[in-house]
């Protein structure tokens, strides 16, 4: 497949939640705006939510008040939805996704690229989102791992769903192992309200997206314990601090945590109203148990689960992150979260540049 052309002849969207339907919005104005003739199609289980979808152009569960693009196509079937589609976007939540890629594997084209969108390590094998893609459809389909981890890419930065679901301007990242892969993709989702810049480091990419929600858990959780912005404050530089951490032992890049995938999804995540996991730690903070909160919510709190496979990740590379540690205390019931504060403030004192 050639990557220097003006993009594919069709998309598909995999998963028609809240960011896959946002995405696929993004993915059919930028077409719209290329002026290209390009079909996307949101592929939904349900078909009775893709029909009513199709009828409204609305998604009133996932992103209410928003009318979708009338060029965009919906699919229950994925067989159909997937015939023909040269980039497929997984916006699966990270614990279903190693399911769902097996039953699409067989309707993938040859020389498909595989976008992910979900910010979540798997519980069971510790293993990123795009390597979960490469490892399965490795097994599924007859090209080698290594040939999909080539071409797997990743988006990650401030992606709060509803807010680029109204237009409001941001800015995102797509990375993957190729440049010209990254911008072949980053060229099919340039909306007039989305800015896709493009690096080569998955790992810093993914890491910076997956340890964010770890952190807005504990802001959160600031939150439903009264604490004021100083101690939000405290929490998001140094969460940064272990994010960082962890991606340059896993051999990702210090620019990229400095960016859009890093500090950027960090405060977004941690600042806003809209944030799942930070909705999900201000209910912890209020004293409701884990189960109690994810039953409250009708939306994944990715760091609900990837919290200890974030901790188990790094401890076998050696490397310190009590933030992460305190929240998995938390989750786990090892610590009442009123003991949150005293266990961060009462380690040891060291510089500040200590990366230990």
């Amino acid at each position: 497949m050639t990557r220097a052309g003006a993009g594919p002849e069709k998309i598909t969207v995999l998963g028609a939640g809240s960011w896959g339907t946002t995405f696929a919005k993004v993915l059919a104005d930028a077409a719209a705006e290329a002026g290209a003739r390009r079909t996307v199609c949101l592929w939904g289980r349900s078909p009775e939510s893709m029909a009513t979808l199709a009828r409204e152009h609305r998604n009133e569960r996932y992103v209410p008040g928003v009318d979708l693009p009338e060029g965009l196509e919906y699919s229950s079937n994925l067989a159909a939805a997937l015939d023909g589609a040269t980039l497929v976007v997984a916006a699966i939540p990270a614990q279903s996704l190693r399911a769902q890629l097996a039953v699409a594997a067989p309707h993938l084209a040859p020389g498909a690229v595989v976008l992910s969108l979900a910010k979540g390590l798997e519980s069971t094998t510790g293993l990123r989102m795009t390597e979960v893609v490469a490892q399965v459809l490795g097994e599924t389909t007859e090209e080698s791992e290594q040939e999909w981890a080539r071409r797997t890419c990743v988006l990650s930065g401030p992606n709060l769903a509803m807010e680029i679901a109204r237009e409001e301007p941001t800015a995102s990242v797509v990375a993957a192992p190729e440049h010209g892969t990254a911008a072949w993709v980053a060229r099919c989702c340039a909306a007039p309200y989305f800015r896709p810049y493009t690096n080569t480091d998955v790992v810093g990419t993914e890491i910076g997206g997956i340890v964010k929600n770890v952190i807005a858990l504990c802001v959160g959780i600031c939150d439903g314990r009264g604490y004021g912005d100083n101690s939000k404050a405290s929490v998001m530089t140094r969460g940064l601090a272990e994010t960082t951490r962890l991606a340059l032992a896993l051999g990702g890049e210090l620019t990229t945590l400095s960016g859009l995938s890093g500090m950027g999804d960090l405060v977004a995540t941690c600042s806003s109203s809209l944030s799942r996991n930070r909705t999900a730690g201000r209910l912890l903070g209020s004293g409701l148990t884990p189960g109690q909160v994810q039953d409250a919510m009708t939306q994944t709190a990715e760091g609900i689960t990837s919290a200890p496979a974030v901790l188990d990740l790094a401890r076998r590379h050696g490397v310190d992150m009590p933030i992460t540690d305190a929240v998995v205390s938390v989750l786990q019931g090892d610590a009442p979260v009123h003991e949150l504060a005293p266990r961060l403030l009462g380690r040891d004192l060291k510089s500040e540049g200590n990366t230990a």
